[in-house]
């Protein structure tokens, strides 16, 4: 139930969800009467989507979070004992796919794959369940796992970990798996919008990490066009994502589950 609620409360605060509240009060305000304050609450609901679509907005909101961690070529990596690789980015294998489905967050499995095709560490460990709400039994870290093995990852250097419903459950199975495996010292792979959470829950584990980042969208810019002022859906839902990786920093250092300094 509380992995639930996590997950369906800061959809009642995201810009979408505000500004449907926004225009609710605003058509309330005007029929009974409050021109002025429906007029404001109608302002402000339009300026909040607005700027929430905005390609400038989500550029400076991601790279406050992706620049922590900077990119390191596959051959500057240092050498760890294992790969471990936060669930995401890729779908499963339903009809009508005929193959697990590459999307969002998919650099994760392609970078895990070249950091152990580069001989940077000997096992790749795939962190993630399935989704309480779903089909318990289809973990998204088994398309991840076919797709590791088409990249190169023989399946015997593939461990896979399918239990853990949120990054700090990863943090505590990866912890299991290291210690029954005699493993210490860990590539962490996920995307860098993640990376600054997810690092510190691990290490506040007792996990010794190294980040491994991949998949960064904020990019620098030194022109701007019009389209980067004007609103656009799929930037809406970039800056949805944002939000949401800094209500979860705020929420596990509340929680105590990122220790401080981490």
């Amino acid at each position: 139930m509380s992995f639930f609620l996590s997950k369906l409360l800061p959809q009642l605060i995201y810009p979408v969800s505000l500004t449907i509240w926004l225009s609710i009060f605003a058509g309330l305000f005007a029929w009974r009467g409050h021109k002025r304050l429906a007029g404001i609450a109608l302002f402000l609901s339009v300026a909040l989507l607005w700027v929430s679509s905005m390609q400038v907005t989500a550029d400076y909101l991601s790279i406050s979070l992706e620049r922590k961690y900077l990119p390191v070529p596959i051959e500057s990596s240092p050498v760890a004992d294992a790969v471990v690789v936060l669930g995401g980015g890729v779908g499963s294998a339903e009809p009508p796919r005929l193959a697990p489905d590459l999307n969002q967050a998919s650099d994760r499995v392609l970078h895990a794959a070249r950091l152990y095709r580069a001989g940077k560490a000997p096992v790749v460990i795939v962190s993630g369940g399935g989704i309480a709400w779903q089909d318990a039994t289809k973990p998204i870290t088994i398309p991840m796992k076919t797709i590791l093995q088409e990249c190169g990852v023989p399946a015997t250097a593939i461990i896979m970990e399918t239990n853990s419903l949120n990054t700090y459950q990863n943090a505590l199975e990866t912890k299991r798996i290291l210690e029954k495996q005699g493993l210490n010292r860990v590539l962490l792979v996920t995307s860098a919008l993640h990376m600054p959470r997810a690092l510190a829950t691990l290490r506040s584990a007792g996990i010794n990490a190294i980040p491994s980042p991949t998949d960064f969208e904020g990019i620098d810019r030194e022109q701007r066009t019009i389209l980067d002022w004007l609103p656009q859906a799929n930037i809406l839902e970039r800056t949805t994502r944002i939000i949401k990786e800094y209500m979860g920093l705020a929420v596990y250092r509340w929680r105590g589950w990122i220790k401080e300094g981490d």
